[in-house]
């Protein structure tokens, strides 16, 4: 039920996140998500690929900072408050939240959010007790 992520630090510089990317392209790596957060002098690129060992193999061969990290996979309502009803029962459960970030996943209608809660398995357990469709691995790298 984890899904890895890749983060990626990149210095805070013109064409860093394209030199990237460009990697990614000539590897045939398909991004599935993406996420950005940065700081004055850095950025961490977070991924989801469909194949996250291989990929943060590619970056490092090409002298980026890679780290593989796990991330919980939640199926939710694209529609108002539906973000809100997943993190409702993390915070029911007493689960910090440290980042998540969210798509819409046009053949189900629906929308994904990608969440890191401190305690990933107490995550995983309380998302599932609370009723939420926590998607597998393979389903998320193969969309």
């Amino acid at each position: 039920m984890k899904v890895k992520q890749l983060s990626i630090f990149l210095e805070n510089r013109k064409g860093r996140m394209r030199k990237a990317l460009d990697v990614l392209e000539k590897g045939d790596v398909n991004i599935r998500a993406l996420s950005i957060a940065d700081t004055s002098d850095f950025g961490i690129l977070r991924l989801i690929v469909p194949e996250p060992d291989k990929t943060k193999k590619l970056l490092e061969d090409n002298n980026f900072i890679v780290k593989i990290g796990e991330v919980i996979a939640v199926r939710m309502q694209d529609q108002p408050g539906g973000l809100g009803k997943i993190l409702g029962i993390l915070d029911d459960n007493d689960i910090n939240l440290e980042y998540l970030y969210a798509f819409v996943e046009e053949k189900e209608n629906g929308a994904i959010v990608l969440l890191h809660p401190e305690d990933i398995d107490g995550g995983i357990k309380a998302l599932q007790n609370g009723g939420a469709e926590v998607i597998p691995a393979k389903d998320i790298y193969g969309l």
